[in-house]
């Protein structure tokens, strides 16, 4: 299978997650790729989904930031699903922080869709949480919280360079988001 085939395989499989279709962990592999483990994927590409895995369920779950570099570089680029992007290590920390502020509770514990291609990794996740403690503004004030659960698939795509990921790309349904924390338009 050519890269470019596996790229549309990968972004119409990682459509198909995001528009609520339920699936098993798919994972994805060329016919090219050397040394592949017993799960399809080569040693390297299984180690950067592991790792993925515990940046999702154990470092983000349970805020652990001074963790975060196990699979984070240093100067990593953030692309956030409101349009934002920030650069390094500190500014996605003090982001991260500030999601808890507001939704204490929030995690991500499984991970449906698992793919591995060379230095990108692709994983859907169900994130979790509720809005139980006032949202800070830009610029002051704060909006109450509306104790109202959000349970939306995300999907981080991730470009590795050795052990870290050097890019971080964010997707869930803004829309969605606000809505199912009642702060949705009507």
């Amino acid at each position: 299978m050519s890269r470019h085939s596996l790229l549309i395989a990968m972004l119409a499989t990682l459509a198909l997650a995001l528009s609520g279709c339920q699936s098993k962990t798919t994972t994805t592999t060329t016919t090219d790729t050397p040394a592949t483990a017993a799960g399809g994927h080569t040693a390297v590409e299984d180690a950067r989904l592991a790792n993925f895995d515990d940046l999702d369920f154990n470092v983000f779950s349970g805020q652990k930031w001074e963790e975060l570099s196990k699979s984070h570089a240093e100067n990593i680029v953030v692309y956030w699903p409101d349009g934002h992007t920030t650069t390094g290590l500190a500014q996605h920390i003090e982001d991260l922080k500030a999601l808890f502020v507001w939704m204490p509770d929030l995690s991500i514990k499984e991970h449906p869709i698992r793919i591995a291609d060379g230095d990108w990794t692709a994983c859907t996740g169900v994130m979790t949480g509720t809005f139980s403690q006032p949202m800070p503004l830009p610029g002051g004030g704060s909006i109450p919280p509306t104790n109202k659960s959000v349970n939306i698939t995300m999907c981080t795509i991730g470009h590795w360079n050795g052990d870290t990921m050097d890019e971080e790309h964010l997707f869930w349904d803004q829309k969605t988001f606000m809505d199912q924390l009642g702060l949705g338009q009507k």
